[in-house]
């Protein structure tokens, strides 16, 4: 299963947020959708960086709560790993688990298409191996 089989299940809206929005204001947008990450776009859409909780978290044990003051500019990941279209789940997976980080921005020609989470890339493998199990079954019982 591919990153765009994905997408196509999910949907491909991305949450982003500018690079000199608060973190106040990144945190509503966090909670507002319910998501543990925003991708931070420049003026022409392109990816700048991505934002996630444990940033966040991160920065309010050093900065406290000055930390709501701050951009997200100045504590957005700037070197992000990013997945294409054609990248298989299990390919995600490892990225993921390689980087230690549960969002990847998904691009497609250099622009923006999607996002997918940890969550999203394991829900679609077990569901590709529940199918695999089914069919098995049903080759097996028809034999």
């Amino acid at each position: 299963m591919t990153i765009a089989a994905i997408l196509k299940s999910k949907g491909n809206n991305v949450t982003d947020v500018a690079p000199d929005a608060t973190i106040a204001e990144v945190t509503h947008t966090l909670a507002e959708h319910r998501i543990g990450a925003v991708v931070v776009t420049g003026l022409r859409g392109e990816l700048l960086g991505i934002l996630s909780e444990r940033d966040i978290v991160r920065a309010l044990a050093t900065h406290g709560a000055s930390t709501l003051d701050l951009h997200a500019n100045e504590l957005m990941t700037t070197h992000v790993t990013t997945a294409t279209l054609a990248t298989t789940a299990p390919e995600a997976m490892q990225m993921m688990s390689a980087g230690r980080f549960r969002h990847l921005p998904v691009l497609d020609q250099n622009r923006l298409v999607g996002l997918v989470s940890i969550g999203d890339v394991v829900k679609a493998r077990m569901s590709a191996q529940d199918f695999e199990v089914d069919s098995l079954k049903a080759y097996v019982a028809g034999s």
